[in-house]
């Protein structure tokens, strides 16, 4: 056996190990387990992660009731990698760009107040070390379904989890970088999703991507001007990884200056999917100059495209990394795919290349595992139909869960591998 078919063996023994250490939690009646969770997070300030009873001596914190919220380093349950989370704090800011600001668009106005609650954001963007321990549950899910014993699972019910399809070509998909500090890309929204569903599961807490407000508001840090460090465009070298300086490759996390949240990479590198879709036209089912909370500025998708990516990436110019910059999905990102359908997992095409996307967990999470699960579902008959078809049809991608059957189906799998 090879070095390289070693160390992935040992990887998938070790993620069979993580599902059993997520089962604590599925113990209970899927309906009892949220709520179940989060009495637990929240029946002692010092026990809840991200938050400290005392006021840190240094570092950035949020005072909230009973406690601090203060940065993070969670890993990812049994496994040795880490991802980080810093804390932001409520408050109103502007959304979308004035008239008159270099680069703007049509789509990034009417300019309105936004109301944004306080929330936990990844230090840095998923990178391939995190994102590649959930590409190994195409090859888990698949050992546990080969055992037949698992139950039958409904298509993305809420304790189901899709694991993306093993990659069609390794070459293509990392031709711009596959180092494992280097941000994730190539993911389509589906899969950042799903992503976010399986570590919520595994860790306990409640991650989900942003929407679009929310990350516009840890984008910007406080500013108003059209990045994150001010106005001057002669100074984003410093800040972000763009078409000029990149040199056509995504590049390590954390290697420019971040912003005043201790953000990095908010320009640049790759664009961060968020929840909202896109229109043309801008925010027009919003009022210029009113004052919204963050859930009443959400556009919810009704169609597979367009769907918005934000803050640029090391193949687009400067304007398209301004903090108020808007990216739509096109199904062009696809065009190369030479899968039946395409794969609701990956792009094959850029801008499509260039696209990862960064947690987010909120300081005020879904009472219900169903009302977590509206933010990891697929959110239209078509994604949902290509990722069924391709499962089913040729086992490209695979559908698992954590649940009381898994430790028996794991030890039938484990003594099979």
């Amino acid at each position: 056996m090879n070095s390289s078919n070693l160390k992935h063996n040992l990887r998938v023994r070790h993620l069979l190990a993580i599902l059993a250490i997520a089962i604590g939690v599925a113990q209970l009646p899927i309906a009892q387990q949220s709520v179940a969770q989060e009495a637990a997070a929240t029946s002692d300030a010092k026990a809840r992660l991200g938050v400290a009873a005392e006021q840190p001596a240094k570092g950035p914190f949020v005072k909230i009731e009973g406690g601090f919220m203060v940065p993070y380093e969670a890993t990812i349950p049994g496994t040795e990698v880490k991802y980080e989370m810093i804390p932001v704090p409520g408050g109103t800011f502007t959304m979308g760009s004035p008239e008159g600001e270099e680069g703007r668009e049509e789509c990034e106005g009417p300019q309105f107040e936004v109301v944004v609650k306080p929330f936990w954001i990844g230090k840095h963007e998923v990178t391939w070390d995190e994102y590649q321990r959930f590409m190994d549950m195409d090859f888990v899910f698949k050992e546990l379904n080969r055992t037949k014993v698992r139950a039958t699972l409904e298509k993305f019910s809420v304790d189901a989890v899709t694991a993306p399809s093993e990659l069609y070509d390794a070459d293509f998909t990392y031709s711009a970088g596959d180092e494992p500090d280097q941000p994730a890309a190539t993911v389509s929204q589906f899969a950042a999703k799903q992503y976010t569903k399986w570590l919520s599961v595994m860790s306990k807490d409640f991650y989900r991507l942003p929407y679009e407000a929310e990350w516009e508001y840890a984008c910007r840090a406080g500013t108003k001007t059209a990045y994150s460090f001010g106005d001057d465009v002669d100074d984003l070298g410093d800040h972000a990884w763009f078409v000029e300086n990149s040199d056509e490759e995504r590049h390590t996390i954390g290697d420019k200056t971040p912003n005043a949240f201790g953000l990095f990479d908010m320009h640049g590198n790759v664009a961060e999917w968020v929840l909202d879709a896109y229109d043309e036209n801008g925010y027009t089912h919003l009022k210029a100059g009113q004052k919204y909370t963050v859930e009443e500025t959400f556009n919810k998708p009704k169609k597979v495209y367009s769907r918005v990516v934000r803050g640029g990436s090391w193949e687009l110019d400067d304007v398209q990394c301004r903090s108020a910059a808007r990216l739509a999905s096109n199904e062009e990102w696809k065009t190369e795919d030479p899968n039946v359908p395409k794969s609701p997992w990956w792009f094959t095409d850029s801008p499509g290349l260039g696209v990862g996307f960064r947690l987010i967990r909120p300081l005020e999470a879904p009472k219900t595992l169903e009302a977590k699960n509206e933010f990891w579902k697929p959110d239209h008959e078509d994604i949902a139909g290509n990722a069924a078809a391709r499962i089913d049809g040729n086992g490209r991608g695979a559908l698992g869960s954590v649940d009381d059957k898994l430790p028996a189906e794991m030890e039938k799998a484990l003594e099979e591998l």
